[in-house]
């Protein structure tokens, strides 16, 4: 894999992980409620789930390109409508966070390394999203360094990120600071959503 399309990975990761959803919600609640080291449990459980679909959406897509390259020209293009219409979706968000950032209950280590490892493998949006966004990737990643990358990348930026978020709202007074910020999240996310969707229309 080029350094080039390693660091679109990586753009298109950072940008995923740091869209406003489901999974900020539940980083948010268990910090909050059982603190700084309960929020980084759960968001390492979570980049875990993560790593999990990278590598099962790699493996299948590289399979499907060796025995059937028009079926993977067709996942290709699927997907890239797919992220097209996530591009949509994000532009046309009020980025909304009220609902989702209220404080959560206390909670343990277990629960919240249960509740972020759940909220990442049981949502199939990820899955969706991978297949979206692996098509233009599987091509690249001729070597297991390359396959390392693809599947090491989503997780690593993914528990970064949700670390950061945990660390920094352990301090309650930032809580109104990320919600303004969160429509400014979304519509960035949609540009670049919609950008990656016509490079993956654009090299088939």
């Amino acid at each position: 894999m080029s350094f080039t399309a390693w660091l679109s990975l990586v753009a298109i990761c950072c940008l995923g992980a740091m869209s406003p959803g489901p999974s900020l919600a539940m980083v948010v609640r268990h910090t909050l409620g059982g603190g700084r080291g309960k929020g980084i449990i759960c968001a390492w459980a979570h980049s875990i789930g993560i790593g999990v679909y990278a590598l099962v959406t790699l493996l299948g897509l590289a399979v499907v390109l060796k025995k059937a390259p028009m079926v993977f020209n067709g996942i290709a293009i699927t997907g890239a409508l797919y992220l097209a219409w996530m591009g949509v979706q994000a532009l046309r968000s009020k980025g909304g966070m009220s609902d989702k950032l209220a404080a959560g209950k206390s909670t343990d280590s277990f629960t919240a390394a249960r509740d972020g490892l759940a909220i990442s493998l049981f949502n199939p949006k990820i899955l969706l999203f991978f297949l979206a966004l692996f098509s233009q990737f599987v091509m690249a990643a001729d070597s297991l360094w390359g396959k390392s990358l693809i599947v090491f990348t989503p997780l690593i930026i993914d528990g970064l990120w949700y670390t950061i978020i945990a660390m920094v709202i352990s301090h309650k007074s930032v809580l109104p600071k990320l919600r303004e910020k969160a429509a400014l999240i979304d519509k960035l996310s949609g540009v670049v959503l919609i950008l990656l969707a016509v490079r993956v229309l654009v090299t088939i």
